[in-house]
């Protein structure tokens, strides 16, 4: 049986987090009872060297590379999860976006 719920974590450059966070709630992420485009989002540095075969976005390849980055967190329910990770990818403007996917658990069975 498939969780309900998702947490997605995605990593993208502080410029665009604006947007991502529109490209989220326009998918179906961060909806939570009777809200909706909720998220969670920290400032951070990324670090990442494209090998020799890599076509990056920022940097150069075999050359390290740190970047201001934005970690977006949202909650996305199973029926949307498939439709919020195709639209991440296609805006994300790195080659091979962080993206990650959690199973989660809903507070509320709990009460």
């Amino acid at each position: 049986m498939e969780p309900a719920l998702y947490h997605l974590i995605v990593y993208v450059p502080h410029k665009e987090a604006e947007n991502m966070r529109k490209v989220l709630a326009n998918a179906g992420a961060g909806n939570i009872g009777n809200y909706d485009s909720c998220s969670f989002s920290v400032r951070g540095t990324g670090r990442f060297r494209p090998n020799a075969d890599a076509n990056p976005a920022i940097g150069a390849a075999c050359h390290m590379e740190e970047v201001d980055e934005e970690r977006i967190e949202a909650v996305v329910t199973h029926v949307n999860l498939h439709a919020v990770v195709r639209a991440v990818k296609k805006a994300h403007s790195y080659e091979e976006p962080a993206i990650h996917i959690l199973p989660m658990l809903d507070y509320k069975v709990f009460l």
